[in-house]
């Protein structure tokens, strides 16, 4: 028997011979992801259930191996589940029961493998919607949405950088099963829920906050089964409006005075040439749909629910009319190729097949980050200089600017677009930025590949505590072994 016959026979000691595969053009989309490249999946488990996982995690500290857990389907994006050498991918998309749905309380149980287009309509059905990331591409895990922290279009609704996830049952590296928040008990979920409980509070149990450790952490501290995810209510009213302007720093104004009273739903701010990207699935029509807009579209929606949905909407609406002519912009209900009505579709639902982004040019490459809306204008400065050293055209970069946190701070989101045949200068772009930007300020909250590096440098404190708390939950380092601070020789 070969070495890669006995790794398959052992793996499907676990999960049946069914559920592991080595096939090359599977693991072959495990191989590169965003900015990261080089990982060597040598076969992939799809276990079924919660059992299986802790199985599996036992099984791996048995035989030394690194298991890569993903549960959302490629294209890759970030990088996050290819294996940092040789790894064994753990695709989580066979466990994707949603579990229970709750109207009263609004909230979703749901397993790893639920995306959101599965999702979606379900909550449809009970006048309920989906808490969601701009556009997510299709086949995309909720859950993993979560994990990643990924910001939510409506700002009003993120209250901590944990929403909307809400409890999680989790296995960690030592194969030990625990769960979070009210879900940690006491009594099982159906004992639970028969007495009104609806797993919806997130800290616990007692003064612990264990998902704060794994969220974020890509894989590298448990596997996460299911979670529970705030949902909110369907709106009856809902209208989207456009406010395009020359300059951003009058956006900012307007985005500062609507969002501190908590106005309005979607929130965002696009550049030109993202907004034509988002708007027309036709790549060719990009650079000329880009030109017919302004620099700068804030994009908000206006919502009324249950009850007095008309005087809710108006008042919102002469609010926020009121803030823009103190702002002095002017809120417009269509821009050139987009009506309300159609980013309304946009924004509620995944992207379509291909993925958006794709659209220029076939690939591209993104960089994001947190700050304050305040310094915005500096960090764009700084990604165009760097842009023009590259001779890579300055309103060809995607600007995406998300407030979340109810306004707090932003994501700023900076894409960059080439053929696959330039990727190689691409990534150059993409590095020499990044360094710059971090350099500037920029804090890489989602530390992806070379991020990483810059990230923890920052902080060594913090990096001297991770791989403490690592040692604990991942002795034998079975989980997605030498991501963000965490390489072999450092935590043994």
């Amino acid at each position: 028997m070969t070495e890669k016959s006995a790794l398959l026979e052992k793996l499907a000691s676990v999960v049946g011979r069914e559920n592991v595969t080595d096939d090359e053009g599977l693991l072959s989309t495990y191989r590169r992801g965003g900015a990261v490249e080089g990982g060597e999946p040598l076969a992939m488990i799809r276990p079924g259930s919660t059992k299986e996982v802790r199985e599996l995690i036992k099984l791996a500290r048995a035989e030394k191996y690194n298991l890569v857990f993903s549960s959302s389907a490629p294209p890759r994006l970030r990088g996050d589940s290819v294996p940092r050498g040789e790894g064994i991918i753990v695709d989580m998309s066979r466990m994707d029961k949603i579990v229970r749905l709750d109207r009263r309380n609004k909230v979703a149980l749901i397993e790893a493998g639920v995306t959101y287009e599965r999702l979606i309509p379900e909550v449809d059905k009970l006048g309920l919607k989906v808490l969601m990331p701009l556009l997510p591409k299709r086949g995309k895990s909720v859950l993993a949405s979560c994990l990643e922290r990924e910001p939510i279009i409506i700002p009003k609704y993120h209250w901590d950088m944990t929403d909307p996830m809400l409890c999680t049952e989790l296995v960690f590296g030592t194969g030990d099963l625990f769960r979070t928040g009210s879900a940690a008990g006491p009594g099982t979920l159906e004992q639970q829920w028969a007495a009104g409980a609806a797993q919806k509070n997130p800290m616990g149990p007692a003064q612990t906050d264990f998902v704060r450790v794994v969220q974020g952490s890509q894989g590298t501290m448990a596997a996460v089964t299911w979670c529970s995810l705030k949902l909110e209510v369907k709106p009856r009213i809902h209208k989207i409006w456009f406010v395009p302007d020359h300059k951003l720093e009058r956006l900012i104004d307007f985005t500062y005075r609507s969002l501190r009273p908590r106005l309005g739903d979607e929130w965002l701010i696009l550049n030109a040439y993202a907004l034509a990207t988002m708007i027309t699935e036709n790549g060719q029509e990009i650079p000329e749909l880009a030109k017919e807009q302004a620099p700068w579209t804030v994009i908000y929606g206006v919502s009324g629910y249950e009850y007095l949905p008309e005087e809710r909407v108006a008042y919102q609406e002469r609010d926020l009319s009121r803030h823009a002519q103190q702002a002095g912009v002017i809120p417009v209900s269509e821009v050139p190729g987009c009506s309300w009505k159609k980013m309304e579709r946009i924004l509620a639902a995944p992207s379509p097949e291909p993925y958006y982004k794709t659209r220029p040019k076939g690939d591209f490459l993104d960089i994001f980050f947190l700050t304050t809306l305040d310094r915005v204008p500096g960090f764009i400065s700084v990604m165009e200089d760097v842009a023009s050293e590259f001779g890579y055209p300055r309103d060809r970069i995607g600007v995406y600017i998300q407030p979340i946190q109810q306004g707090r701070n932003v994501h700023l989101e900076f894409t960059v677009y080439f053929s696959p045949e330039d990727r190689g200068k691409g990534r150059e772009l993409y590095e020499a930025a990044s360094r710059a930007l971090s350099e500037a300020g920029a804090f890489f909250s989602r530390p992806y590949g070379i991020w990483s590096e810059l990230a923890y440098a920052r902080c060594p404190d913090t990096v001297r505590v991770l791989r403490k708390v690592k040692e604990m939950l991942d002795p034998d380092q079975v989980l997605n072994r030498g991501k963000l601070c965490f390489t072999p020789e450092e935590v043994s």
